[in-house]
Formats: C-alpha cells, sequence, structure tokens
C-alpha cells in the first residue's frame, strides 16, 4: 500500500511538473531597429514581445538579452509590470541593441516571470527566444 502510494505521488508530481514545463514562453520581432552593424550598440526601446501562458502570480516580468556570440557583452534589459496582456510594445524600457562588428550574432531574449520586483529570487517561471542579427 505504501508502495502504491508513493508511486502514484511521484506519477502525479511527474505529470504535473511535464503539463507545466515549457507553458510559458515568449517570441520578439525586432520591428524598425536601425541597422547597426559598428560594434558601438545604441540605446534603443526594446522590441515587441508577445508572451503565451504567463503563469498566474505574475506581477512583473524582467527582460533581458544576451549576445550568443559574445555572452560577457552586457546588453541590458528591463523590467515591465505585468497587466495581463499578450503584447509587450516598444518603449516600455531600453537596452544596448544587437550591434555585431562583423557577420551576423545570435542574440537571446530571456523573460522571468516574478511575483514582486526583485532581482533575488522570486522566479516563477522564464521563457527563451532568440534571433540572428541583422
Amino acid at each position: 500500500m505504501l508502495k502504491h502510494t508513493i508511486l502514484s505521488t511521484i506519477l502525479l508530481l511527474a505529470t504535473v511538473s511535464a503539463a507545466n514545463s515549457g507553458d510559458f514562453s515568449m517570441s520578439f520581432d525586432w520591428g524598425n531597429l536601425k541597422k547597426c552593424t559598428s560594434g558601438n550598440p545604441n540605446t534603443v526601446p526594446n522590441p515587441v514581445f508577445k508572451l503565451k501562458n504567463v503563469p498566474e502570480g505574475t506581477n512583473w516580468i524582467y527582460f533581458r538579452m544576451k549576445d550568443r556570440n559574445v555572452p560577457s557583452y552586457n546588453h541590458g534589459g528591463g523590467w515591465v509590470q505585468y497587466s495581463g496582456k499578450d503584447t509587450i510594445s516598444p518603449g516600455a524600457f531600453k537596452y544596448k541593441s544587437p550591434c555585431p562588428p562583423s557577420g551576423s550574432h545570435t542574440y537571446e531574449w530571456t523573460a522571468s516571470a516574478k511575483g514582486k520586483k526583485s532581482s533575488f529570487g522570486g522566479t516563477i517561471a522564464t521563457a527563451k527566444a532568440s534571433r540572428d542579427y541583422p
């Protein structure tokens, strides 16, 4: 009986975890971003973000961009108070634009859904999306 109860609990947790993993997702579009290939990024408004399945309890989303070819470079990001909308329009925050000095780079945005505006802990879920530029 105890063995059956433990097995049932493990299966239930695995099912809940599988159902919840990957639910929160996002995509983005560079939009009318001015072309930059000098290696000297501009400070620009965020791109358009499309969110799906933002988890319950999310009050803030922290967006951060990383150049996967040069991960040490800090492009920054910003906080957006989440109001239940699936689209985050340009101008919610500013960051350093993509601007590879040669060729194309892959840039990845991470969106961290949070219950409160805090850099330490409190992340409910994370979504990532990447695109090449230019």
